[in-house]
């Protein structure tokens, strides 16, 4: 009984500090932006909003979130329609290799990183002319992301029975159809995951963005945030909290959404 009740007071004193590791940060995130002089401890704030207008006065940060939104939104849409095409087609259709060839792809996408393949992709968009552009970022970064949606989605596609697809193909329906029409809403869930994943790898991205933009009016927010510092590499508190809370909300929102209407589960709408 005593030895039952120490390990029970064990388990609770490791998630309290667990928790209390993962709180924190987000503590100092919600009230460092009302704070008149935030430092890098938590402490009660003295009350301002001084902060969030300097945050509006700067040219830059509010139009970072939308370029954001474009950018991150653009390629969710694209990672979301490539990789469910793809992967419809890799689970119905019975092609030699076929599980081989899709762990080379996500094994080969984690192996050559971003920055092993930046070279010979600024090159690439360099000569497509796509610089300095959001459809340049979009499309590189969605290159990125799909071998590990297309792997994820597979898993969903293959638990959805192919029963309703047999019906459909019987009166004349066309494989787009039946796609659109029976077998994207039995995987949603599946379609969120991927579009809220997409979005916030996209979201949360810097390496492509700083090299392929060079217009400012088009940077996203995080290359917006790294300006934020001082010429001396000091960062600016006030500013980076403020800035950093106001960026996180547009996906914390977006996941609230899709996670209360959809749901995240990683399997398909219905079970065989």
């Amino acid at each position: 009984m005593i030895r039952h009740t120490l390990g029970r007071l064990a388990a609770t004193v490791v998630i309290a500090v667990v928790l209390a590791f993962f709180t924190l940060p987000m503590l100092w995130l919600a009230s460092a932006p009302f704070d008149a002089t935030p430092t890098i401890t938590t402490s009660i704030p003295e009350f301002t909003l001084r902060n969030f207008y300097a945050i509006l006065d700067n040219p830059y940060a509010l139009g970072s979130i939308r370029n954001s939104l474009i950018q991150g939104g653009g390629a969710a849409a694209l990672v979301v329609i490539l990789a469910a095409l793809a992967a419809y087609a890799l689970s119905r259709v019975r092609v030699p290799g076929r599980d081989a060839l899709l762990y080379v792809l996500l094994l080969l996408s984690s192996v050559v990183t971003g920055t092993a393949a930046m070279v010979p992709i600024f090159e690439l968009a360099t000569r497509l002319d796509l610089i300095d552009t959001h459809l340049g970022v979009i499309l590189v970064v969605s290159g990125g992301l799909l071998p590990a949606a297309i792997f994820i989605l597979k898993d969903f596609m293959d638990e959805t029975p192919t029963s309703y697809e047999e019906s459909a193909r019987v009166f004349g329906a066309s494989p787009l159809q039946i796609l659109r029409h029976i077998v994207v809403p039995l995987v949603r869930p599946g379609l969120a995951t991927i579009a809220v994943w997409a979005l916030a790898s996209v979201w949360g991205g810097f390496l492509f963005q700083f090299i392929l933009l060079r217009d400012p009016d088009k940077a996203p927010g995080s290359v917006i945030l790294y300006t934020l510092y001082t010429e001396g590499g000091a960062p600016k508190l006030d500013l980076i909290s403020t800035f950093s809370l106001l960026y996180s909300l547009p996906v914390v929102a977006m996941y609230l959404f899709v996670s209360q209407r959809y749901g995240f589960r990683f399997h398909g709408g219905i079970k065989r």
